[in-house]
C-alpha cells in the first residue's frame, strides 16, 4: 500500500530522492528516483495498492 508521497507535480528531483513510501507487512519501504529530473506526473494514492510494474511517478 502507498503509505506516503513525497513528491508533487512540477517538483525537481535528484537521483536518490525518496518519492514515495510504500507499507508492507508493517514495514517501510522508499521508493527513490532513479535520474534528476522534474516531476511530471504523479499516479500514486495514498491508501491504495500497488502491484508489480505500477507507474506510480514520471520523471522527465
Amino acid at each position: 500500500n502507498i503509505f506516503k508521497v513525497e513528491c508533487s507535480v512540477g517538483q525537481s528531483v535528484n537521483a536518490g530522492d525518496v518519492l514515495i513510501v510504500l507499507e508492507a507487512m508493517k514495514m517501510e519501504i522508499e521508493v527513490s528516483a532513479p535520474v534528476a529530473g522534474t516531476v511530471k506526473a504523479v499516479a500514486a494514492t495514498v491508501g491504495t495498492a500497488v502491484n508489480t510494474d505500477d507507474l506510480l511517478v514520471t520523471i522527465g
